[in-house]
């Protein structure tokens, strides 16, 4: 018997393949991945370069979608969703954090966070006052009027996990989150994405440092294509 209390999987990938052509032919980036993600899982991918993590990871993020197999996102088939539907998807589901933060100059720290509230609901009267309660938990709630140019790598990494969270997704997905910080600076990084995982958010972080990835409670290799071992 189902239980009627069980919770519909983050992640739900079924024979996922994504083939690209090349002038040399075909190339299977992903073959037959099969994977499941639970809500309030925090998830490490690992793999040599080549191996599909980033291919896997674009996947998952809604900005590329399979040659083959099903993606179910929140219980939701979003494996060949049109572009517009798939960038509401990804605006209104998935929280996005990248190795080189891709925070806006011109913006300050406040209105940084607030970026994806604009493309959801502009007029979103609370979506204010959650800007500055996140910048406040990451630790910039002094630096509201900062633009990135006087703030530090940490301190910009931590504007963009309050941007990641701004919208409450159902996923955050970590591109290398400490790959341009010093081993401190990426430790206390590290720390705000456990604390993140304990308020019960599902993190999945692509990562090549085994370091990184022991933070999480689950690792996840990727070799030519394949999940090799699951931990």
């Amino acid at each position: 018997m189902v239980e009627q209390n069980k919770k519909i999987p983050a992640i739900q990938l079924e024979e996922i393949s994504r083939i690209y052509q090349m002038a040399a032919g075909e190339v299977a980036a992903l073959a037959g991945i099969n994977l499941t993600v639970e809500q309030g899982e925090y998830m490490a991918i690992m793999g040599p370069s080549g191996s599909g993590k980033t291919t896997l990871l674009n996947l998952l993020g809604c900005l590329d979608q399979p040659t083959g197999g099903r993606y179910y996102l929140g219980g939701e088939d979003v494996s060949a969703l049109p572009d517009d539907q798939l960038s509401e998807i990804r605006n209104r589901k998935i929280g996005f954090i990248f190795q080189s933060y891709n925070l806006i100059p011109e913006l300050t720290v406040l209105e940084n966070i607030e970026i994806p509230l604009f493309y959801r609901n502009p007029h979103d009267s609370d979506g204010l006052q959650r800007a500055v309660r996140l910048a406040e938990m990451v630790g910039l709630g002094s630096r509201l009027d900062h633009r990135p140019a006087q703030l530090s790598g940490g301190q910009q990494q931590r504007v963009a996990i309050a941007r990641s969270l701004v919208n409450d997704p159902l996923i955050i997905l970590a591109d290398e989150p400490t790959g341009n910080l010093d081993s401190t600076t990426g430790q206390e990084i590290l720390s705000v994405l456990q604390e993140m995982h304990r308020q019960g958010k599902t993190l999945v972080v692509i990562t090549h440092d085994i370091s990184v990835a022991q933070h999480s409670s689950r690792i996840i290799n990727i070799v030519d294509g394949h999940i090799k071992e699951q931990n």
